[in-house]
């Protein structure tokens, strides 16, 4: 990333030295491995454009780095929490339990969900949640009552899909994408079959058991959780020709040598199609800030202030290039870091 040159503004958040008494003289980072190359890519950059050190940026999942984010504040915490999630309200209530109550909100940007399979594999070139519902459902509504999902071929649930046996590696529960996964895939493809009304019929009006029908996934084979980042996902598509995986968008971008990716109601998943609003599995990706630590951890404003600005998160900057789609609304979050302002 030496290459990267940085403009006027972006050294006028750079040129802010060092200070030298503090407790820990480095910004912590944790969470989302959707969200870990882009702050890789900012903390490489910060480290040589500041006199600051270089961020310590750790994976671990969303809800892993909310809750080293909230296990309090001090030196021995982290100072941010990467997120390819919104912060629940549970994760606030814990975080306020151990003194962790002004927390910053930044959206850096938006990221595709994708659905990709060997290169060389089978043609999945096109998909709808409905498909992707009732090929990994655990249960479906059939003749007025939940039966064990009889699909096992993507044959069987589309005549135009090829018929191959059922695989699918998805995120496991503890990553920002699976709720974005289970919400507009999952639940979106129970409701475009009917099968949401069905349940509701079922079990006497109750939405919540008819959610959590509609996301409950099959323990069979089929749908395979994965605790892991990208590249165990991309193992898995390695070792088995005819599964597919959910990935996010810059990851594909970074492996068309080896994956190739299906359409989603006919849209193809770009950077374009992502910021039009027409690609119907995208979402926004977070970090947020221990405000209490803004002036007690050397550079953490500053970090965040970089992090975020045209040149870095902007449509002409690294993070576009790999594949982050940038926030229209990126003047509103600079003004946000600039003036601290919390969470309500």
């Amino acid at each position: 990333m030496s290459t990267f040159k940085l403009s006027a503004s972006a050294l006028a958040i750079a040129a802010v030295s060092a200070t030298a008494a503090a407790a820990r003289d480095n910004v912590q980072v944790a969470g989302s491995s959707t969200v870990l190359p882009y702050a890789s890519i900012v903390a490489e950059l910060f480290g040589e454009n500041t006199d600051f050190p270089t961020p310590v940026v750790e994976s671990g999942g969303s809800s892993a780095g909310l809750a080293r984010f909230c296990e309090g504040v001090g030196e021995n915490t982290i100072d941010v929490a990467n997120a390819s999630r919104g912060i629940r309200e549970k994760e606030i209530v814990a975080c306020a339990e151990n003194g962790v109550t002004d927390i910053i909100e930044v959206r850096i940007g938006y990221d595709g969900i994708v659905f990709a399979s060997q290169l060389n594999g089978p043609a999945y070139d096109a998909f709808t949640p409905a498909d992707i519902y009732q090929a990994l459902a655990s249960e479906l509504p059939v003749g007025g009552a939940m039966v064990a999902n009889p699909n096992t071929t993507w044959a069987d649930v589309n005549g135009d899909l090829p018929a191959e046996e059922i695989i699918a590696f998805i995120p496991g529960t503890k990553h920002g994408t699976r709720e974005v996964f289970e919400e507009k895939v999952l639940l979106q493809g129970c409701e475009d079959t009917g099968a949401w009304d069905a349940i509701l019929e079922i079990n006497g009006g109750d939405e919540d058991a008819a959610e959590e029908a509609c996301m409950n996934v099959a323990d069979d084979g089929r749908s395979v959780d994965i605790d892991g980042d990208y590249t165990e996902t991309l193992a898995r598509i390695d070792a088995n020709p005819n599964g597919i995986g959910v990935f996010g968008l810059a990851f594909y971008e970074n492996n068309t040598d080896k994956l190739k990716v299906a359409t989603m109601n006919g849209v193809m998943p770009t950077t374009e199609s992502i910021a039009a609003g027409d690609y119907p599995v995208s979402r926004p990706l977070y970090f947020y800030i221990k405000k209490a630590h803004i002036g007690v951890i050397p550079g953490l404003k500053e970090y965040a202030q970089f992090f975020m600005v045209d040149e870095i998160a902007g449509p002409s900057g690294p993070l576009a290039a790999y594949g982050l789609v940038a926030d229209p609304e990126l003047a509103a979050t600079q003004a946000k870091i600039a003036n601290e302002e919390t969470l309500n």
